[in-house]
């Protein structure tokens, strides 16, 4: 077998033995590498989310899908950590100049989970969040109720469980870019989630895209992404 030479350390990788951190991720594309804490010990996430503030230390840096375990390791060893039990999330540092807003529409109060950790994640990524709850379908006049919110929001985030109709009624009531968060919440037939899926990828609202059951991380981010490119609403009632 034969052995490459040992090439050193690279640039922009700061590696741990365990892992191998994007320590460039920040400057190629405006977002610090997040720490996905399922399947790591609480002692590494302490290491990986202190590390990544002190190759970063203008710009907070978050941590995902914690188990309890790790929540206290981190609040333990990070006192400056805001550790969310509800969206099982830990953010260590300040976050950016916040730049456009995200509304972040949870149907029902079993979607909290990932409602918390959408809502998280798009205010590390550099956005306003707006958090409204307990709007689901089976009581139309609350999200009615809403609908202005809705419509000053940049983008939205639509968490939904059960049969997954929250986005297409949102997705008719206003024309803000729109992502929907399946979630596994519902009883047999919803399969964990894979209704609510597959009822959000066949919306017959336009301009709803989706992502994977649960990922309000993957949600959070995109929302974020296209709130803080947004124009002014100025601009926009100007056009």
């Amino acid at each position: 077998m034969t052995h490459l030479p040992d090439q050193g350390p690279q640039p922009g990788v700061h590696d741990l033995g365990y892992a191998r951190l994007d320590t460039d991720r920040l400057e190629r594309t405006g977002d610090a590498e997040v720490v996905y804490g399922a399947g790591k010990t609480p002692e590494q996430v302490v290491e990986l989310l202190r590390t990544l503030h002190a190759t970063h230390p203008g710009h907070a840096v978050l941590a995902t899908r914690l188990t309890e375990e790790a929540q206290a390791a981190v609040a333990a060893a990070l006192p400056g950590a805001v550790v969310d039990p509800v969206g099982r999330t830990a953010v260590l540092g300040e976050a950016p100049v916040l730049r456009g807003t995200v509304a972040v529409v949870a149907a029902g109060t079993s979607d909290a989970p990932v409602a918390a950790e959408a809502a998280t994640t798009a205010k590390v990524f550099g956005a306003e969040v707006d958090l409204i709850t307990d709007v689901g379908v089976a009581g139309l006049h609350r999200v009615m109720a809403v609908r202005e919110r809705l419509d000053a929001a940049d983008c939205l985030v639509v968490v939904a469980g059960m049969e997954g109709a929250l986005p297409s009624v949102v997705g008719g009531l206003v024309g803000v870019p729109l992502v929907a968060v399946p979630t596994s919440v519902g009883y047999g037939a919803s399969f964990g989630g894979l209704a609510a899926l597959l009822a959000m990828l066949n919306s017959c609202a336009p301009g709803v895209s989706v992502v994977n059951i649960d990922n309000g991380f993957g949600a959070g981010v995109f929302a974020a992404r296209v709130a803080r490119r947004s124009a002014p609403r100025e601009a926009k009632e100007i056009q």
